[in-house]
C-alpha cells in the first residue's frame, strides 16, 4: 500500500477498514506527540499533564484561548500546533477519501467535522435556554449521521467520479510467454515456381 497517498493525499477512495486502521495510526500518532511534550516539560522541570486532540484545533480561532499564555506556555504550544496540525491533515486526508467512496465531496467534512467541533468549543458561552436545545439536536444529529456515513455503510459497488471501488479486486497478472514472431514463423522454400511463401509452425496454429 502506498502510505504516502493513503495518510497525506485526498484524491482517490477507501474502504471502511482502512479507514479504522487510519484512526489507530492517529492514535499511535497522538501519543507520540505526547510523550515528546512531556519529555520536553521533563527537560525544564515543569510538571505536566497531557491531553490532545481535536478540539485544540478549534481553539485556534477562540480569542480566550491566547489570553491566559505565558512565555513559558510557548515551546508547548508550538509542538501542540504542529502535532494538531499533523493529525488534523491525516484525519482529514482519509476521511475525504472515505466520502469519496460514498459518492460524496471532500466538502460534507463541514457539516460532519467543522461545524460540531466549532459548537463545541463555544458551547458554554452560548444562553441558557430551551431555543438553544435545536442546536444542540442538530449538532448531535450530525455526528450520528457523519459516523454511520463514513465508518459504517458501504461504499459505491462501481466506479464513481472519484475512483474505482477500492474492494474491487485486481485482475491477475498475465504470465502468458510473450509472441514471439521467429519462433512461429518460418519460410518454406520451393524447388521451382512461385518465390518461397511464409507459413505458421505445424502447433502454432
Amino acid at each position: 500500500m502506498d502510505w504516502t497517498w493513503y495518510l497525506f493525499r485526498f484524491d482517490g477512495r477507501i474502504n471502511r477498514a482502512k479507514l479504522w486502521l487510519a484512526m489507530l495510526v492517529l492514535l499511535g500518532l497522538m501519543m507520540s506527540v505526547g510523550l515528546v511534550i512531556v519529555a520536553i516539560h521533563s527537560l525544564f522541570g515543569v510538571a505536566s499533564s497531557f491531553h490532545f486532540g481535536a478540539k485544540d484545533l478549534f481553539k485556534l480561532v477562540d480569542p480566550d484561548a491566547y489570553r491566559s499564555l505565558t512565555w513559558a506556555d510557548i515551546p508547548r504550544l508550538l509542538i501542540k500546533l504542529f502535532g494538531t496540525s499533523l493529525l488534523m491533515w491525516v484525519y482529514f486526508a482519509t476521511s475525504i477519501k472515505r466520502l469519496h467512496d460514498r459518492d460524496k465531496s471532500g466538502w460534507w467534512m463541514v457539516p460532519f467535522f467543522v461545524v460540531p467541533g466549532l459548537y463545541n468549543q463555544f458551547d458554554d458561552r452560548l444562553p441558557d435556554s430551551y431555543f438553544m436545545m435545536l442546536p444542540a439536536l442538530i449538532v448531535f444529529t450530525l455526528y450520528v449521521w457523519g459516523f454511520i456515513e463514513m465508518y459504517c455503510l458501504k461504499g459505491s459497488r462501481k466506479t464513481n467520479r472519484f475512483g474505482a471501488d477500492p474492494l474491487t479486486p485486481k485482475p491477475a497478472p498475465d504470465t502468458r510467454p510473450r509472441w514471439d514472431q521467429q519462433s512461429e514463423i518460418e519460410m518454406v522454400p520451393h524447388k521451382a515456381g512461385p518465390p518461397p511463401v511464409w507459413r505458421v509452425k505445424p502447433g502454432y496454429e
